[in-house]
Order: C-alpha cells, then sequence, then structure tokens
C-alpha cells in the first residue's frame, strides 16, 4: 500500500467585506421591471418600438439574406514571444483582453505596410 501525501494548506484568504451584499428574505429586492406593461404589449407595439428605437439594429429583411455572407475571423495560432516588460505591462494594464489588443496593433500595422508596398 502506498502512503498518501497532501500539499501544505494555504493560508486563509482575508475577508474582504465591502463587496459582500446582504439581503434578508424578509424584505425582497424592488422588483424594477414592469412586466405588466410588457404582458400587456402586442407584437405591433413590440415591432413599432424598434422601428423607433434610434439605437436598435435594423430588423434584417429577404434582401438582407440574399446578400448576406458568412465571416469567419481568421485562425488564431498560440505562439511564445519575448516582449518588453513595460510594452506587456501597458497592455495588461489597459485592457482585460491584452492579447486581442496585441494581435489588432499588429494586424493594423500588416494591413499599413501591405498597403504601402502596393503603392
Amino acid at each position: 500500500m502506498t502512503p498518501a501525501a497532501s500539499s501544505q494548506q494555504g493560508k486563509p484568504m482575508d475577508a474582504n467585506n465591502e463587496r459582500i451584499t446582504r439581503r434578508s428574505l424578509a424584505s425582497p429586492r424592488k422588483r424594477t421591471a414592469d412586466w405588466s406593461r410588457a404582458d400587456r404589449q402586442t407584437d405591433a407595439d413590440l415591432d413599432a418600438a424598434v422601428r423607433s428605437d434610434p439605437d436598435a439594429a435594423p430588423l434584417a429583411d429577404e434582401a438582407w439574406f440574399e446578400t448576406a455572407r458568412i465571416v469567419e475571423p481568421p485562425a488564431k495560432q498560440a505562439i511564445s514571444i519575448r516582449l518588453d516588460s513595460d510594452v506587456l505591462e501597458w497592455f495588461r494594464t489597459n485592457s482585460d483582453r491584452y492579447q486581442s489588443k496585441i494581435n489588432a496593433v499588429l494586424r493594423a500595422y500588416m494591413e499599413h505596410e501591405r498597403a504601402r508596398k502596393r503603392a
């Protein structure tokens, strides 16, 4: 029989009380949506609301589907790359998706150079 071993326990995490939200079941949260109003709306009301909303995307019609193309993003490849510490730190502190941002910067440079060489 092989003896079992386990790793040393780590230190308990410090409590962070400022992010803990306490709620009582006796006092439920106030509802922010007026569901009775939403239930009363007809499909025509919803269509009119969407069409009058300047931030809503246009509704796709048959003509749009006839000319639509499926565009897939280019395949990505995992690599190991050496970057200056300050460059990497700048990208990390300015974006949650810093690897995508680095890729976008490199793509913009590549496209600029391609256009310059064609001219």
